[in-house]
């Protein structure tokens, strides 16, 4: 990517990071609040829910991480001095 656009990588990093993390929260929340309603299940499946929605957020976190520490690491081994580039 040209470098007058890295901000614009940096927003879409910013925005997939932030629903990565809520997404998962809140549709699992939703809908184990659904199955409480619609079956009569206690409480116990909406704290089942948020687990699994922490859950899914960390995952998610993760694999971000994971993939802008080896885009960082691409970027450091690309920066090098070419051959003709010495002085």
């Amino acid at each position: 990517m040209r470098k007058g656009f890295g901000f614009l990588k940096n927003i879409v990093w910013l925005t997939q990071l932030g629903l990565g993390i809520a997404a998962p929260i809140v549709l699992c929340v939703l809908g184990s609040v659904w199955l409480r309603d619609r079956f009569g299940l206690g409480g116990w499946v909406v704290a089942v829910g948020v687990l699994l929605g922490v859950g899914g957020a960390f995952a998610s976190l993760w694999q971000s991480l994971r993939e802008m520490d080896r885009q960082a690491r691409a970027d450091d081994r690309d920066a090098g001095t070419g051959f003709n580039e010495h002085k």
